[in-house]
């Protein structure tokens, strides 16, 4: 056999393609009956969102490269144009199913259960007459109508701003055709609210702008009329190492933001073609550009149906996240973790630990001074007012990243109220973003010792995200990580770099080096016949030099399993390549965040928690964080309770293949029918369950051992 070269780029899934591909499967909640009708509605108004952000980011960025005459594309061999047909063909593709489900399955199914979505000629007298009033009322007062004509420019339209477009004819020119455009004014509620007994009953607001636009255009006839939406780029371009303020310019790029290139039009299907062709021509689009929607546009939109409905019925029970309870020889927190380590899994564990742990600090008079990072953070959040407190009596240091994306105003925002109640506020360092998870506070212990406590996660410091996203958190008095924890905010605050971290590991200085290492360690132990596998769950691996050591791992008789919730460009169960490899995605009630990597290690088990994924930005433009779990208890918990029962799961468990296809995991046993009963595994649901205690740590199905495969010789290779 001829040596295998693993640049082929055969062995490389498309990044964009796996985007779209996951973004699928969000779509496959919102069309599975076996989920409630509400929750369909919000998966579905979910992939919408998603899309959003891929188009004004990803998409954007494509067009920019290709106008800018760049041509390479990644791993997988395309060139950037080649990247673009396939997937403007797949964003067609998905948009089409997405008002399929809405249309055939969503809305009907809505309907019978006595939630209705109605147009105008579907109204009664008395939703009539409301409409009315509320178009008067209401609406009229914030309205803008534009007419575009030699004195009136077209206007400038917003990022994402849902717009009515209008074909007028002046009644004594009825030869002229003029384009009416009114912007739906974002102060009034989407989908609003209709007077009903015995149903819930909504109308679209743009059906109201289009129902009250002959009372705006004066001496016109409307020949036709069609909402539409402009996409733009919102990708920040920053010169950071030229810039005087990291904050001022943000704040300059994020008023850009709003009035970058358009990058895609979304329009009703049976719009009048002269109307499509203006906006097209206006915005400067090409025809891939324009999506026609067989529907209302911008179906994020339907979430407010989820968020207006009081039907508990239609909506997942109500779950209660377990409380941590301190052992009875504790009295705080503090001399808790003097005891042991604390692992916390949100949302089965509350987050309120966390937040407590932050608040306890800010009031706490023995403790000296904290440390903090935030990347996110919820608009009500409890830390930021914590930390503006505890500034009044201690030291309090804040890195505060301002280019997370589309968090980037709120975090100005933060950063100036931290920096006027006093707290030492930093912006991380140039050219890379502050990603980490970290916390760190210095206590002055009744026993008179000053000692180091610290927290580190996986997901953000925000409190509302903390109940919908699986994450992990570490709470910990160890010297050796809390140590570790202060020389990583030296990096931050000064540009201090340290020999090393350990036990850390830290993204761009050394995590990509280690993580390597560890896979090729694993690799050996393989090779030599000692205890060796790698779990690794992440939001998405992508790392070219990361998949090709998996690889060589696999064909060195490494068993890996890889749960990836979203882009995963390994191409898995290749011969001689990736035969020991295999790939799920879970995608469930909760979005699966959390970052975990267990290695067998000739059966010294090791785990690593962390903020990165497998990805080029996380590993060489970002400040992340990898903590190994010291614990042998909290490594078994990890390895038993969480890393098992996912790959155990066979209700929302999805299998990549090594076309790039996903099939259910009941349909890899060759099911035709999903599971039923006790075998029909769900990964949440039991950690729910065990959480509120109705359920035992032993009901997890028993997993089959990995099938032992051959391993390559370095003569096949």
């Amino acid at each position: 056999m001829s040596r295998i070269s693993l640049d082929n780029p055969a062995y490389y899934l498309n990044r964009e393609l796996s985007w779209l591909a996951f973004n699928r499967r969000v779509l496959e909640e919102a069309e599975d009956e076996g989920n409630p009708l509400l929750e369909r509605v919000k998966f579905l108004s979910i992939t919408a969102s998603n899309l959003d952000e891929f188009v004004e980011v990803r998409v954007a960025g494509m067009v920019q490269q290709i106008e800018d005459g760049y041509t390479e594309g990644g791993p997988d061999g395309l060139t950037l144009l080649e990247e673009r047909n396939v997937v403007s063909r797949d964003m067609h593709e998905f948009v089409d199913d997405q008002y399929r489900c809405w249309n055939e399955k969503l809305r009907p199914a809505l309907a019978e259960n006595g939630i209705r979505v109605l147009s105008i000629d579907e109204l009664d007298s008395r939703a009539r007459s409301f409409v009315e009033d509320y178009c008067e009322r209401e609406l009229d007062l914030l309205l803008t109508p534009v007419t575009v004509d030699p004195a009136h420019p077209f206007p400038r339209v917003i990022n994402k701003a849902l717009c009515a477009a209008f074909l007028l004819r002046r009644r004594r020119r009825s030869s002229l055709t003029y384009t009416g455009v009114v912007t739906v004014p974002r102060a009034l509620p989407r989908l609003v609210r209709l007077p009903s007994e015995g149903t819930d009953d909504f109308i679209f607001l743009t059906d109201l702008v289009t129902f009250h636009a002959a009372r705006m255009y004066h001496g016109y006839d409307i020949v036709s009329s069609a909402a539409f939406r402009v996409t733009r780029n919102s990708n920040l371009y920053l010169a950071e190492e030229e810039s005087r303020s990291l904050l001022e310019s943000v704040r300059t790029e994020l008023h850009n933001r709003r009035k970058g290139d358009a990058v895609r039009l979304e329009i009703e299907a049976d719009a009048d073609p002269e109307i499509i062709e203006r906006l097209r021509t206006n915005f400067e689009l090409q025809p891939w550009q324009v999506f026609p929607v067989h529907g209302p546009v911008n179906l994020s939109r339907l979430f407010n149906i989820y968020e207006q409905t009081a039907r508990p019925e239609l909506k997942f029970k109500s779950f209660t996240p377990r409380e941590l309870r301190l052992t009875a020889k504790s009295k705080d927190l503090f001399e808790e973790l003097r005891r042991h380590d604390i692992l916390l899994h949100h949302p089965f564990d509350s987050f309120d630990a966390v937040s407590s742990f932050i608040e306890a600090a800010a009031e706490d008079p023995r403790v000296l001074s904290i440390k903090q990072t935030l990347y996110r953070t919820s608009e009500h959040s409890l830390i930021v007012p914590a930390l503006i407190s505890a500034a009044q009596k201690k030291e309090v240091t804040a890195v505060v990243e301002l280019k997370a994306r589309f968090d980037e105003d709120s975090n100005i925002r933060w950063a100036r109220d931290l920096e006027d109640a006093g707290v030492q506020v930093f912006h991380g360092l140039v050219g890379l973003k502050t990603h980490c998870k970290l916390s760190l506070l210095v206590r002055r212990d009744a026993d008179g010792v000053t000692r180091r406590y610290a927290h580190l996660g996986t997901g953000n410091y925000n409190t509302a995200t903390a109940r919908i996203y699986t994450d992990l958190s570490l709470l910990t008095a160890d010297p050796e990580i809390t140590g570790a924890v202060h020389d990583v905010f030296s990096f931050l605050t000064a540009y201090a770099e340290h020999p090393n971290y350990a036990p850390l590991l830290v993204a761009p200085l050394d995590l990509a080096e280690h993580c390597l290492a560890l896979i090729n360690r694993e690799a050996e132990h393989a090779r030599r016949g000692l205890p060796a596998r790698i779990i690794a769950k992440m939001n998405a691996l992508l790392d070219k030099n990361i998949i090709m050591a998996l690889y060589r791992a696999s064909q060195a008789g490494l068993e890996i399993d890889l749960i990836v919730r979203g882009m995963c460009a390994l191409r898995p169960g290749v011969r001689g390549v990736s035969e020991n490899i295999r790939v799920r995605s879970i995608v469930g009630r909760f979005l699966e965040h959390s970052r975990i990597f267990y290695f067998a290690n000739g059966g010294q088990e090791e785990v690593y928690l962390g903020s990165a994924d497998w990805m080029p930005r996380n590993l060489y433009d970002r400040v992340e964080v990898m903590f190994p779990l010291k614990d042998a208890m909290l490594r078994d918990r990890v390895k038993h309770e969480i890393l098992d029962s996912y790959l155990a799961d066979k209700l929302k468990s999805r299998l990549l293949q090594k076309d790039g296809r996903y099939i259910r995991a009941w349909q890899g046993q060759g099911r035709r029918k999903p599971m039923s009963g006790p075998s029909a595994f769900s990964a949440q649901e039991f950690l729910m369950g065990l959480a509120e205690g109705k359920q035992l740590l032993d009901s997890i199905p028993l997993l089959p051992a990995p099938k032992k495969r051959r391993t390559v010789t370095a003569k096949e290779r």
